[in-house]
């Protein structure tokens, strides 16, 4: 966890200035579902797409029903 906070801060949070508290939110959530889980590479699964990882997975699942 404490890498993720690092990454989103790093990658993100920094380069914005929220004048509602709402806009942290709706940041933190586009971060999370488009960037975090649909582009950024993690090198805990191979340097793979955490939602090409997650496909990858249950194709197998089924298969092995």
């Amino acid at each position: 966890m404490e890498s993720f906070f690092g990454s989103i801060k790093t990658e993100n949070l920094h380069h914005y200035q929220f004048k509602t508290r709402n806009s942290p939110k709706q940041v933190v959530f586009d971060y999370i579902e488009v960037f975090y889980n649909r582009v950024r590479r993690h090198a805990k699964i191979g340097n793979q797409i955490p939602a090409d990882f997650a496909k990858q997975f249950y194709n197998q699942k089924q298969i092995a029903a």
